[in-house]
């Protein structure tokens, strides 16, 4: 089932949460809805399922106009950050609820078979019988997966659905939701702030900023071609030098970097810790910078140190890199982008 959103808008007593959104999501794709707090995503997706409804602007499933469409008609499936499992039900009974209150029902036997299946699916065989209380919070959020596909739904709709977990078991569950999509095929629309979350199982994402979509594309073209200084800032560690853009190019001291594209004047270099590289030896070229503080990782360190203008910089090297805070030397820029500090 294909969603669209043609010129989608929304205004809370005057305020725009959401402005002018085009999108559209392909069948059977998994797309996910990533900016900061305040940015329309969470309004973008309850309109979708029906929670709220466009100021301006259409909602299509396929062909379907369903601005309006109430919500138990979308035929939609959706799941909360905080599970809203009924604690006073079995897992079995809180999977097996949506098809009971739905018409035509079901009966017994057809929804006991359907909890069994779907217990199986997420993978709390033997769980039936618990309550809500008695199991973890991973195993509540697949209960709430289970409930919200028991339904069958064309559309599955999911708002921040690891963030009340921790880190492992988020991990956990993203590699889990991603094989449940491939399994079931459901166009599935999620919304997350972590970018990670968003990069690991999403096949586009839709990087969002004051209620407008500034970038959409995979994974890939997000993280390798950022189209503004806030999609490289929002996406990750990110150092900063201030430059001067001239003819293409980006003086940085005595540093001259590639910056076709960029007009002339004021800019920024942007890079990240892994595309910067420390160098003991004065001769190489970039720029000089003095280490205040290594920080030990299992698998690297991470330099911490200040470049002879005064600009805080952090930077990979392997576990065995031999440096050492008061250490001076270079900062080699091995991958960066540049963007005017005022763009047109």
């Amino acid at each position: 089932m294909k969603i669209s959103l043609d010129a989608v808008s929304k205004a809370f007593d005057g305020f725009r949460a959401v402005n002018d959104v085009s999108l559209e999501v392909g069948s059977g794709r998994l797309v996910a809805l990533l900016g900061p707090s305040g940015s329309g995503k969470t309004t973008i997706l309850r309109m979708v399922a029906g929670l709220e409804f466009p100021t301006t602007g259409i909602i299509r499933f396929g062909e379907e106009d369903a601005t309006n469409i109430p919500i138990a008609k979308r035929g939609v499936g959706f799941v909360f950050q905080h599970y809203a499992l009924f604690p006073h039900m079995s897992v079995a009974d809180n999977i097996a609820f949506g098809m009971e209150a739905r018409k035509p029902k079901r009966s017994r036997d057809a929804i006991g078979a359907r909890v069994a299946e779907l217990l199986r699916l997420v993978q709390l065989d033997g769980l039936a019988d618990r309550y809500p209380s008695q199991i973890s919070g991973g195993q509540r959020q697949r209960v709430a997966l289970a409930r919200a596909l028991a339904v069958e739904p064309r559309v599955l709709l999911l708002d921040e659905p690891f963030g009340a977990l921790d880190a492992a078991v988020r991990r956990d569950l993203r590699r889990w939701l991603r094989e449940i999509h491939d399994e079931l095929g459901i166009t599935t629309l999620f919304v997350t702030h972590d970018q990670e979350e968003a990069l690991d199982l999403a096949d586009e994402v839709v990087i969002l900023k004051d209620g407008r979509i500034v970038q959409s594309g995979t994974p890939e073209q997000v993280t390798r071609q950022p189209a503004s200084a806030f999609v490289m800032d929002f996406l990750g560690d990110t150092n900063r030098f201030a430059a001067t853009v001239s003819g293409g190019r980006a003086s940085l001291g005595a540093l001259q970097l590639d910056a076709a594209g960029v007009p002339d004047g004021a800019g920024t270099v942007y890079a990240r810790p892994r595309d910067l590289a420390w160098s003991g030896l004065s001769s190489r070229t970039g720029v000089p910078a003095t280490v205040l503080r290594v920080l030990d990782r299992p698998d690297s360190r991470r330099i911490v140190a200040q470049t002879a203008a005064g600009e805080p910089v952090e930077l990979d090297a392997a576990a065995d890199a031999p440096v050492a805070a008061g250490d001076v030397g270079i900062i080699e820029l091995r991958r960066w982008r540049v963007f005017a500090d005022n763009p047109a």
